[in-house]
């Protein structure tokens, strides 16, 4: 028996959990709490970014942290806390193992037509400029879950994952890996978020920086802080936009749903064909209405969702019509045992990998 604790850190929240093999022992609601719980055997962090180096999970030392921290320019919001945590839980735990998950690691195989930025090849080259994703820890876990709830080998599936939440992206999975995905060098790109804007014409911001004046630090922050949900409807939170009547959370739902179900079907042209489609996060878990509205304009992938069945799923639930030539599913997110299975695989030794 392997008791693991998770921390993860995220754009908006740490999360701790307790596992003792993939029994959940105690979600502590902080740093404080853990000296009151049994002790771990390990600890797995997860950490966003990493790069073209980091592609399995890798054991924690001073060398694999000061490389993780030159990787924080690549993900500003996310990566000092991944290593932030790394920090303060050693400090509680000290001589724990500790070893790092990574969002990117998914991704880290995707076809060289899905990860290609078509900008100078001297770009590519000096700068390591290209589609790395994120969210792959919440996409691999939905992708075996999803296995486990059809009863069916996922690799045998074309998957698409929607992860909604704070942060949002898609990946498109193909037997059982990821063949693409909407963040891209950043995990700015993509899908409406939060406070993020996701894609924006390029040259829309060049323009900004060009005949407004503004810097490229005042740029960063409003496409990182003030922009997605916020920007549109003046709230974050997607619970507060879809109970109010204001016209702009309604053009903050027609924003968000356009983009998702276009970049659904993007996903879907790059597996050429979808078998299942996958809802997961906070807001892909807790909102019914925007699966709802989203499957409405997915009709002619053969996505048919049932508004009984979805209206009262809660977690790890079928969704579909019966008989929909595509099952949707609510999947609860649990990265927390993506990232224990990494740290157990680590602490196994090569064998395991």
């Amino acid at each position: 028996m392997t008791r693991v604790l998770t921390v993860n850190a995220g754009s908006s929240s740490l999360k701790l959990s307790l596992l003792e093999d993939d029994a959940l022992v105690a979600r502590p609601a902080g740093l404080d709490e853990l000296g009151d719980l049994p002790g771990p055997d390990a600890i797995g962090h997860r950490v966003v970014h990493g790069g073209t180096e980091f592609t399995e999970p890798v054991l924690i030392d001073d060398d694999v942290e000061r490389r993780l921290r030159s990787l924080a320019s690549l993900a500003p919001l996310h990566q000092p806390k991944s290593i932030n945590g790394i920090d303060a839980v050693r400090r509680v735990l000290p001589g724990v193992p500790e070893v790092a998950c990574f969002d990117t690691a998914f991704h880290a195989r995707l076809p060289a037509a899905a990860a290609t930025y078509a900008v100078p090849a001297s770009w590519r080259d000096d700068y390591g400029l290209r589609r790395y994703g994120f969210h792959g820890l919440s996409h691999a876990y939905a992708t075996r879950r999803t296995g486990e709830l059809l009863d069916t080998d996922p690799g045998t599936l074309r998957i698409v994952v929607c992860h909604l939440g704070a942060g949002a992206s898609l990946c498109a999975v193909e037997s059982g890996r990821s063949v693409d995905t909407t963040m891209g060098f950043t995990p700015l790109e993509g899908l409406v978020m939060a406070t993020r804007s996701g894609s924006v014409d390029p040259g829309l911001l060049l323009w900004l920086l060009q005949n407004r004046d503004m810097t490229a630090d005042a740029l960063a922050d409003a496409l990182e802080h003030r922009s997605g949900l916020l920007g549109l409807a003046g709230t974050a939170d997607m619970r507060e936009i879809l109970t109010s009547a204001a016209p702009e959370a309604r053009l903050a739902v027609d924003v968000y749903v356009h983009r998702l179900s276009a970049q659904i079907a993007a996903m879907t042209t790059s597996l050429g064909g979808l078998d299942v489609l996958v809802f997961t996060g906070g807001v892909g878990e807790h909102a019914p209405r925007i699966r709802r509205r989203a499957g409405e304009r997915l009709t002619h992938l053969g996505v048919a969702i049932d508004p009984a069945r979805n209206g009262r799923a809660r977690s790890d639930a079928d969704v579909s019509t019966p008989g929909a030539r595509v099952r949707t599913l609510v999947v609860t997110a649990r990265e927390d045992l993506e990232i224990a299975a990494g740290t157990r695989k680590v602490l196994r030794g090569p064998a395991a990998q």
